[in-house]
């Protein structure tokens, strides 16, 4: 092993990574079921973006549609060794539904039936209520809105050491603003963001701006 290698294994041994030991299986665009190692394909680490699209509904939040626009490519990701795949609860068929109307080409899966997006923090319900780090008494404690129950927004990112796959970064609500350049470009201008109290869900999505034109 090289001095670089040295270092980058001394660096990654103090990140906070948690051990992930539950077995998820997603289905993928093409029906055939993947698990979370799966998804990693021959990368060693992997960004799961949390969309927001439930079971039974016809379209995705306006807000991940918007932070949807902003995606890397996964070819510049995979360059460095890492995966992209956007996940939602809805069943597979109902996310190719909506891929179709939108014209996305990112990876996207369905964890329909599983823990996954509970385990994450990235659906809440009464027994799943810690969202961004607090739990709904913390958030009210600080002076913030307590989220309800349902789908919410989040970004988690893995990372594989053979056949072990851990946690290693997550964020969630404003947290995500960092991975929106339309915000960034807005940031420089005398009037800046103009944001209302709905934040990226203030946005269209892409086809009803083409119905506008």
């Amino acid at each position: 092993m090289s001095r670089a290698q040295d270092a980058l294994a001394a660096q990654l041994r103090e990140l906070p990574m948690v051990k992930v030991t539950k077995e998820y299986i997603f289905t993928t665009a093409s029906g055939a079921p993947a698990t979370l190692r799966n998804l990693f394909s021959n990368k060693k680490q992997l960004i799961v973006y949390h969309f927001m699209l439930a079971p039974g509904e016809a379209e995705g939040c306006t807000g991940c549609s918007f932070m949807a626009e902003h995606f890397a490519d996964p070819r510049l990701l995979a360059t460095k060794d890492t995966a992209f795949t956007a996940v939602s609860r809805a069943p597979i068929a109902d996310i190719e539904a909506y891929r179709a109307r939108t014209g996305w080409q990112f990876p996207w899966v369905s964890s329909y039936g599983t823990d996954f997006n509970y385990d994450f923090q990235a659906t809440l319900d009464d027994a799943h209520g810690d969202y961004n780090f607090r739990t709904r008494a913390e958030a009210v404690a600080l002076s913030k809105r307590a989220p309800g129950n349902g789908d919410m927004p989040g970004l988690t990112v893995f990372y594989r050491e053979g056949e072990h796959v851990y946690r290693t970064y997550s964020a969630y609500a404003r947290g995500l603003d960092r991975f929106a350049n339309t915000f960034q470009f807005l940031d420089v201008t005398p009037l800046g963001r103009q944001q209302g109290p709905l934040g990226p869900g203030e946005f269209k999505r892409n086809y009803e701006y083409d119905a506008e034109e």
